[in-house]
């Protein structure tokens, strides 16, 4: 693996494993995206007084923190919150591993004017542990994983280039 794992590919781990292969291996077709440009004047216009885009060793990208040991993510909806609490897990995991402790995490959805929390368990640790080995094997692959038929294929950025 030429490349650190970053939180979006842990957030791509979650959504869509192919996804994922084609992010780390450059193919990126987000650019053109309706729901990615929204997602862009969202971040720029969100949270204006907070410190924004925290980038730590080229790896991790946090989007804001506004109080001590409190770091945010701004999401746009709700629709694959699972994916991002992952990815904020893995930043408290990344900085955990460095030495950084008592962070906790917060995921901000300013269209819908609702905010949750999130820790980081020693179970998420060990369940984040495995997925940076199956993240590695996956995109260390020749070929894109198999497709995956799923609901939310419909908007996204790759859809053509899988289904055309």
């Amino acid at each position: 693996m030429d490349k650190p794992i970053s939180g979006m590919m842990i957030y791509y781990y979650i959504v869509c494993k192919r996804k994922l292969w084609y992010f780390y291996n450059q193919i990126q077709m987000e650019s053109d995206n309706e729901n990615v440009k929204i997602g862009k004047v969202l971040d720029e216009n969100a949270y204006e007084r907070a410190d924004k885009h925290i980038n730590i060793d080229d790896v991790i990208n946090i989007d804001y923190i506004k109080s001590k040991g409190i770091l945010h993510e701004v999401k746009k909806s709700k629709k694959i919150e699972e994916a991002g609490i992952m990815q904020v897990k893995y930043y408290i995991y990344y900085l955990k591993e460095r030495g950084v402790e008592g962070i906790k995490g917060k995921i901000d959805y300013p269209l819908l004017k609702q905010s949750i929390d999130v820790e980081l368990t020693d179970e998420d640790e060990k369940y984040i542990e495995s997925v940076l080995l199956d993240l590695t094997e996956i995109v260390n692959r020749q070929l894109p994983p198999l497709l995956e038929n799923k609901r939310i294929c419909k908007s996204c950025a790759y859809f053509e280039l899988c289904y055309i």
